[in-house]
């Protein structure tokens, strides 16, 4: 049966129109073929974009497809009263085309129950076999 909390159970659900991680661009364009597999992030810093609206559209499986496994744990579930409404992304160092490491600092706003929160941190990335995965993270 269909998790209704899994975009890619269901093509149509959690499918926003602008997509989550502020880029400006249709969601369709911009993270919706890295969720649905069709291509992989080519930098760290748009593999954080992608995660980030992983978790606001629900996407878990992502989320666990995207860490490394030497990392990744073996269950994972999204806090679903959460509301993720921004990302800002304070800096980066390496994670490009051609790097093998990177990080990307950010901040994501998010509402809990009414209450506005922040979550910052400097998040690891690594490559490998051409493919860029979330590492761990510092804050």
């Amino acid at each position: 049966m269909p998790n209704p909390r899994d975009p890619r159970s269901d093509p149509a659900a959690h499918r926003p129109e602008h997509c989550p991680c502020l880029s400006g661009e249709r969601y369709s364009s911009c993270c919706g073929p890295l969720h649905a597999g069709v291509t992989s992030a080519p930098t760290a810093e748009r593999l954080m974009r992608s995660r980030y609206s992983a978790f606001a559209i629900g996407d878990a499986d992502y989320l666990l497809d995207t860490w490394h496994p030497s990392t990744r744990p073996a269950h994972f579930e999204l806090d679903e009263t959460l509301r993720w409404t921004r990302l800002d992304i304070e800096r980066t160092d390496k994670g490009g085309p051609f790097d093998s490491a990177g990080v990307v600092e950010f901040t994501a706003h998010c509402r809990q129950g009414g209450v506005r929160s922040t979550q910052h941190e400097a998040s690891r990335f690594t490559r490998v076999a051409r493919r860029w995965y979330y590492l761990d993270a510092d804050g």
